[in-house]
């Protein structure tokens, strides 16, 4: 198998070990009985999917789900909504509206299974008042060029919701609430997962404006004042979360832990590298690092010896500075392919998992030592393309692109190195 189709491939298993439909079941308690109402509420991108899978284990059910467009599965019960991500619309503001009113008025009897992935913080829509959606959208895509950590984000998204960090989950009190997550963000903390909005969080409105000033958000006046006057975050220890437990039953290390094992099945022998599964900072710059680390592996190695497999998750930022069309993956694998210069016997790959890389519909790249003159053959800049922010274009004139289509999960990104002597 060459390279680049083994790399695609152990790709393609990572994303499929995290498919709600093989993974959900296993964690999914036995159906509550009794005379009490049972609700499925859902949000992000792996969310219909996850219903589909409750579904399967557990008959028709009651609830609502939203999910990106595109992203939607058949339901036998569980409506499912589509709307937009990464910036939210008016449709995921009106469905969220439906899914608060559908909590109201649930006793201790009743209980709600709650679906949360990445996205939801997108496709959750409920912004605090005096803030309008189109503000609301104007700060989305504000810190989607900033290159602000995800952890950040959600900060400020959170203090600007009336459903993120823990208010979904305090709208079903008295009900007892469990809620299964796909984990899409580094170190895989709860309270980070589609801006939490099941997690208690204990951060001031303060920290979401230290967040507007250290990235240089120009936010609206009203946006300010909102903040200024507090906030309607649920604190962890608020009494209307006793009742709420929040498992993340699917994570990045695993798909990356199976990635290992299928390389080393595929081609025994490999020596396989987990470098971490929270990798965080700029796309360029750890490119750049991981490009100068596989090249010091590669001096190493001696004829005849077992390729290095270098595997990395988590999720990498991107500063704009150009109008090209982009994401981090993408980015990555633009500034990798510039920092190795062609080198013979290094291939690599990175894809989101949800194969969405950015707001491109592209799941990510793939590179080696071709990729450089496949560029000048097709006249592409790679220098100028880097510079524009336009790696899924100069992937797209090369033809090495990776597009999957929807996956239906979620868990971050995805990085491999192929090294051989």
């Amino acid at each position: 198998m060459q390279n680049d189709k083994f790399l695609r491939a152990m790709f393609d298993h990572a994303v499929e070990v995290a498919d709600p439909m093989r993974s959900l079941a296993a964690h999914l308690p036995p159906k509550p009985k009794g005379g009490g109402r049972l609700v499925v509420i859902g949000a992000g991108k792996a969310s219909a999917r996850m219903a589909e899978a409750v579904e399967a284990a557990w008959g028709p059910c009651q609830g609502l789900v939203i999910t990106r467009y595109g992203y939607a599965r058949p339901c036998q019960g569980i409506e499912i909504v589509e709307a937009a991500h990464p910036v939210p619309d008016a449709v995921g503001q009106a469905a969220t509206v439906r899914m608060l009113d559908m909590l109201d008025g649930l006793g201790p009897q009743d209980h709600v299974l709650a679906l949360i992935s990445g996205g939801a913080s997108a496709l959750l829509v409920a912004p605090v008042e005096g803030v309008s959606l189109e503000e609301k959208q104007l700060i989305n895509n504000a810190l989607l060029a900033s290159g602000a950590p995800i952890k950040r984000m959600n900060t400020l998204r959170k203090h600007l919701s009336r459903v993120k960090g823990g208010q979904l989950a305090a709208r079903a009190f008295p009900a007892r609430m469990l809620c299964l997550m796909i984990s899409d963000v580094p170190g895989d903390d709860p309270a980070f997962i589609g801006s939490g909005p099941t997690v208690g969080d204990d951060s001031a409105a303060a920290e979401a404006l230290a967040v507007l000033e250290k990235w240089h958000i120009d936010a609206p006046v009203s946006v300010r004042e909102a903040l200024t006057k507090g906030s309607t975050v649920v604190r962890r220890d608020d009494p209307r979360l006793a009742h709420v437990e929040n498992r993340i039953y699917a994570a990045p290390v695993q798909s990356l832990r199976a990635a290992e094992a299928w390389a080393r099945k595929m081609r025994p022998g490999i020596d396989v590298r987990l470098l971490g599964d929270a990798l965080q900072g700029e796309a360029c710059e750890v490119a750049q690092a991981q490009a100068a680390m596989a090249c010091e592996i590669q001096r190493g190695m001696t004829d005849g010896a077992a390729p290095v497999l270098l595997l990395s998750g988590g999720e990498l930022t991107v500063t704009r500075r150009g109008d090209g069309i982009g994401g981090p993956n993408a980015e990555f694998c633009l500034a990798l392919a510039l920092a190795l210069r062609g080198a013979d016997g290094i291939t690599a790959i990175a894809c989101d998992t949800d194969g969405v890389d950015g707001a491109a519909e592209v799941a990510g790249a793939v590179i080696g030592p071709q990729t450089l003159d496949k560029a000048r053959a097709a006249d592409v800049d790679a220098r100028a393309a880097l510079a524009e922010n336009d790696a899924h274009r100069f992937f797209e004139q090369i033809g090495d692109q990776v597009v999957t289509g929807p996956t239906l999960t979620n868990v971050n990104d995805f990085r491999a190195i192929l090294i051989e002597a």
